[in-house]
């Protein structure tokens, strides 16, 4: 068995046997395999999609070729996984809110990619705070606060991280393979009895229609089960970020609020409820989805995920004294600027990439791999679709480290926002669930 005959079968169209994939999985993790075979074999899976067998057999290999944690804890090991989307921060919130409820979630989470924010980034705008936890650690942290949010270690599927890297410049990012096996072979290294995947859909997220989202979800919902890793997947609207910010402290500042104030209305709080209570469902902890809904909801709105979330961050380096004193940890910006409605009327969509994009140019996120972040930067006070709004009322607030560069993201921002004379139709929070 060798590289080449494996890629000559792949460009005969030809499947692969559980061992030969194994093997190339191998062969990616110890550099057997070279990058320009690790490009034709990305290629290959682009242009000739596998069958349900490869992709989980491609998954398994991948999640093995790295360590797979195991767990003894007193409670269900769970996870959410969101595929990505502009203001989705629904993670540092759920996290902590499930832990309060006796589940423990071992969150191997990401950094921002494309227009869309990285859940580590919004974390570490927590001064103090490092997301760069080795094993013992992310143990330790996991079993006495209920939860931890990380980034992979070297030793997590080293194989994904290998061949991500070549899907990233070789144009094959998009194969519904690939991103399956390289999703899920992070998340189920991470010894999971239960995982719930969150597809968005939308204008912020890469999936943009009804069929995407529904292919990838199923793909996705079909490859975990077939791992043996029990799972299901909601389909969540895009069309406008889950809080009224993008940006990450600015995110954490919302996600703060959530914890803190008691308020368990808007959309950041219903889609936590709606994902933590599938959660409980697949652990046998609640008998239907809204049941666990407000059974999370309840945790939120006491204090009790606040009390979680604290004791993450202190143990993750940032400030003991962080849920009180929040408002006093994080950064601001030092230019803030509205970004005007054109005329009255309703607000009847937004780009969310426009948004993100926006973010990101104003250092919010990276052009290049290794750019530096700053975490004070980005959009706050974001309109609501179905907001009734007066000509040249703000859309939007700008917080930026420049006049010129506030100038600037006035200038794209005034084109993501449609004003409509009409009261627009909304979108659901959860359009389907698969699986």
């Amino acid at each position: 068995m060798d590289a080449r005959a494996i890629l000559s079968r792949l460009r005969r169209g030809e499947h692969l046997t559980p061992a030969e994939i194994g093997w190339f999985a191998d062969g990616l993790a110890s550099d057997a395999v070279s990058d320009a075979q690790a490009g034709a074999f990305a290629m290959a899976m682009c242009l000739s999609p596998r069958t349900e067998e490869e992709r989980i057999a491609l998954t398994l290999a991948m999640r093995d070729s790295g360590t797979v944690l195991d767990w003894d804890l007193p409670g269900p090991v769970l996870d959410k996984h969101s595929t990505g989307g502009v203001g989705d921060c629904v993670s540092l919130l759920l996290a902590p809110a499930m832990a309060a409820l006796g589940t423990f979630v071992p969150m191997v989470s990401g950094r921002g990619l494309g227009h869309t924010g990285g859940t580590l980034d919004k974390l570490e705008s927590i001064p103090g705070l490092s997301t760069e936890i080795d094993e013992d650690r992310f143990r330790a942290i996991t079993a006495e606060a209920g939860c931890a949010i990380v980034a992979a270690s070297e030793h997590t599927a080293p194989a994904d991280r290998r061949l991500y890297a070549v899907r990233d410049v070789t144009s094959t990012v998009e194969s519904i393979d690939l991103i399956c096996a390289s999703i899920l072979s992070k998340k189920l290294a991470a010894g999971l009895d239960a995982l719930v995947l969150d597809v968005k859909v939308g204008s912020g997220a890469f999936m943009k229609t009804m069929e995407d989202a529904v292919d990838l979800a199923e793909a996705l919902v079909d490859t975990a089960n077939g791992a043996g890793c029990p799972s299901s997947a909601l389909i969540t609207d895009m069309n406008q970020p889950c809080v009224p910010a993008v940006g990450n402290a600015l995110e954490v500042m919302e996600v703060m609020e959530a914890l803190t104030c008691g308020d368990t209305g808007g959309l950041l709080c219903d889609l936590t409820g709606d994902l933590g209570g599938e959660m409980l469902r697949l652990a046998g902890m609640a008998d239907t989805r809204a049941e666990g809904a407000e059974m999370v909801l309840q945790v939120i709105a006491s204090g009790a995920a606040a009390e979680r979330f604290g004791r993450m961050v202190s143990a993750m380096g940032g400030p003991g004294d962080f849920v009180d004193r929040w408002r006093d940890r994080l950064g601001s910006a030092r230019v803030i600027q509205a970004v005007p409605a054109p005329e009255a009327g309703y607000l009847s969509a937004i780009d969310g990439e426009m948004l993100g994009n926006a973010v990101v140019r104003l250092g919010g996120g990276r052009m290049r791999s290794g750019d530096r972040i700053d975490p004070s930067v980005g959009l706050s006070d974001i309109a609501l679709l179905g907001d009734p709004v007066d000509a040249g009322a703000p859309l939007a607030i700008i917080h930026a480290d420049s006049d010129k560069a506030a100038e600037h993201a006035a200038d794209v921002l005034s084109r993501a926002f449609t004003v409509s004379p009409d009261v627009p139709d909304l979108p659901p929070t959860v359009y389907r669930s698969v699986g």
